[in-house]
């Protein structure tokens, strides 16, 4: 499988990725812990299906240390007990804020209330952050099949 667009080779694209990628640096030299911005990474790629994020997000949390039972129960987190609170209120958060064309007013203010429970401001600006750049670099793969499973941990940066 090939993509329809070559991302990687493309001035347009590699100028988009740029901005895209300090959008998401911003996000990771933020307070919201490391992990939990995995889990958010992961969660919003596998409702948008999108492999190469999936790919991507799974393999670099499993290289800083997330445990494969965690990692494979990502997308059934409600029945899962291997999730904090916090990070709960999160994945819930990555949940309503991905799919706010599904629900009649976005995220409800229970599940933003929740978030803020677990998280300060800035941490909740990261959060809301990561959440909007994980859905537009899911959206830019799904729309041009970005193929999935080649990704090697570190492979871009």
């Amino acid at each position: 499988m090939n993509a329809r667009l070559n991302v990687f080779a493309n001035p347009v694209a590699t100028t988009l990725m740029k901005h895209f990628n300090m959008a998401g640096k911003a996000v990771t030299d933020s307070g919201l812990p490391s992990t939990t911005q995995e889990l958010v990474k992961i969660r919003a790629s596998q409702i948008n299906g999108c492999g190469f994020c999936t790919d991507m997000h799974t393999k670099d949390a499993a290289h800083h240390g997330e445990t494969s039972t965690r990692l494979n129960l990502v997308a059934a987190w409600r029945e899962a007990n291997v999730f904090t609170d916090a990070e709960r209120a999160a994945l819930e958060l990555t949940e309503q804020g991905t799919r706010i064309a599904d629900a009649a007013g976005g995220v409800s203010d229970e599940v933003w209330a929740n978030a803020a429970k677990h998280y300060d401001e800035d941490q909740l600006v990261a959060l809301v952050s990561l959440i909007a750049v994980i859905n537009a670099y899911n959206r830019l793969n799904v729309i041009i099949q970005q193929p999935a499973g080649d990704y090697k941990v570190g492979q871009f940066g």
